[in-house]
């Protein structure tokens, strides 16, 4: 038993003089890097429904004209133009501190200032989130309904239907891989993605992978060499280059060299991931993305809005409205975990 009563302050004894020992320092115990948010081209919008227009070459053609030809027949070289859209979605956070809490000394502090730095955070990671789903867009009708956004992985997918995108402007099947997590997803997987988006683009270096915690680890896991064991199990050796004079062996990769180019490697917010759509599958996501073909257009830009204090205490709230733009959904690449193991 303790002698002096120390650990106990609710009752008469010696604790109850303790002294706290609470420390000036505020940890926020969740990711907030947005990092498809961040590295993608801002536009302004000027309406709810973002529109651009498409349009691609006809095939290349190696047949020779015979001398003293006419032209007879003309081609219409308007034909394959095609008008894409997203619908902008509104985001907002609210804050409010009370007028007691305004006046205590806190750690952190907890003030009006910090309450408004903490919502401008939260709808950052919100739009991260949706950009980042499987969300089809949606209008405005009046009755509940709240214009959305098509998120990426919607966007980026080849079946009928897809963002109403036609079939020429479609993702193509080779740049999206589908693997169970119990499946490896290999190099051979990566590069395959990566040629697909080539015969689209005709250029990749400006590629990025933004991976889940399993699909960075298995790109990391491409440096690996020797027999493979199990089924769908790698090798345990690991093949680097070991400067003597270096106390530091880098595993992970971060730049990936392929045969197209060179793509940077970035870890996704685990909190904003699209969810898994088949039950029970823990699933690997990642999006291959060209930021040259994709940007974010904001019609209303954020910013914060402080409302009457009615006597209770500091409030506002922080907003935004913008959506997504895939200027090409065949200039991008996804990997995920679908189909049963």
């Amino acid at each position: 038993m303790s002698f002096s009563n120390t650990f106990d302050t609710n009752n008469t004894g010696s604790g109850v003089s303790n002294r706290e020992d609470l420390t000036d320092v505020l940890t926020i115990l969740a990711p907030e890097e947005t990092p498809i948010l961040s590295s993608l081209n801002k536009e302004r919008a000027s309406a709810t429904n973002v529109e651009w227009t498409v349009d691609t070459l006809s095939a290349p053609s190696t047949a020779g004209i015979s001398e003293g030809a006419d032209v007879t027949a003309f081609t219409d070289q308007f034909a394959g133009r095609a008008k894409l859209n997203n619908r902008v979605q509104k985001f907002r956070r609210d804050y409010m501190v009370s007028d007691m809490q305004e006046a205590v000394d806190s750690v952190g502090p907890a003030k009006i200032a910090q309450a408004e730095a903490k919502a401008i955070r939260e709808l950052k990671r919100d739009i991260e989130a949706t950009i980042s789903s499987n969300n089809l867009q949606a209008t405005e009708d009046g009755s509940g309904t709240a214009s959305a956004l098509g998120g990426l992985g919607d966007w980026i997918q080849n079946a009928a239907g897809s963002g109403n995108v036609p079939e020429a402007y479609r993702t193509p099947a080779g740049s999206i891989i589908d693997r169970p997590k119990d499946e490896s997803f290999t190099e051979s997987d990566l590069n395959a993605i990566i040629t697909s988006i080539f015969t689209v683009t005709g250029s990749t270096n400006n590629l990025m992978l933004v991976a889940d915690t399993d699909l960075r680890q298995s790109v990391s896991d491409f440096a690996r060499f020797g027999a493979a064991g199990a089924a769908g199990s790698e090798a345990g050796v690991r093949s680097v280059n070991y400067d003597g004079g270096s106390g530091t062996i880098k595993l992970s990769v971060d730049l990936y060299e392929s045969d197209h180019g060179v793509i940077s490697v970035v870890n996704a917010n685990p909190d904003c991931a699209p969810a898994n759509p088949t039950a029970g599958q823990a699933g690997r996501q990642g999006y291959i993305l060209n930021p040259e073909y994709a940007g974010i257009h904001e019609l209303i830009p954020m910013g914060s809005t402080r409302l009457p204090n009615l006597g209770g205490g500091e409030r506002g709230f922080v907003d935004c409205a913008l959506t997504l733009g895939v200027y090409h959904p065949g200039a991008h690449g996804k990997i995920v975990s679908t189909t049963a193991s």
